[in-house]
């Protein structure tokens, strides 16, 4: 005997899965190239991340985590790398607060090594020393997200005095 899989509309319990990471978008450049080379490199680096949430069908969500590495030296830039890493993930039978927060918070966690290795390969084939990006806490950032949501939310509903 085979054991069926749940009737659609089923009362399953919650549902997550990773179905594919890849590499969405990745660009490297160097700008003051090779001048920059010919001095000692004491780079001033600066990180920014985003993520990104698209709904695409049945419990599917792609999630893209950007990561923007800018390097300077002497007012110059260095280099300046830019990773798009992407997956996609179903989660379906979450409520809609525990969803949020798997995909914002789990999902770019899942993809972050992913993203911090492409940068640091970017960067040692562009002829730089090794890049190695600090752990980034997106639990923190997700936080601070739905605070600044919700203060746009209440400022929006007063009314103008």
């Amino acid at each position: 005997m085979t054991e069926q899989p749940p009737q659609a509309g089923a009362d399953a319990g919650p549902q997550f899965g990773l179905v594919r990471i890849y590499l969405k978008d990745v660009s490297l450049e160097t700008p003051n190239s090779p001048a920059i080379f010919l001095e000692e490199f004491r780079p001033d680096v600066k990180l920014q991340v985003n993520t990104a949430v698209n709904e695409l069908e049945n419990s599917l969500y792609e999630v893209v985590l950007s990561i923007t590495v800018t390097s300077t030296h002497k007012g110059q830039t260095a280099f300046l790398v830019e990773v798009q890493q992407a997956g996609i993930f179903e989660v379906s039978n979450f409520e809609e607060a525990h969803k949020g927060h798997m995909l914002g918070v789990f999902c770019p966690e899942a993809l972050y090594p992913f993203a911090r290795e492409a940068v640091a390969e970017l960067v040692a084939k562009g002829g730089f020393p090794q890049l190695l990006l600090a752990p980034v806490n997106f639990e923190a950032a997700y936080v601070q997200k739905l605070s600044q949501e919700k203060q746009a939310a209440d400022s929006a509903a007063q009314p103008d005095a």
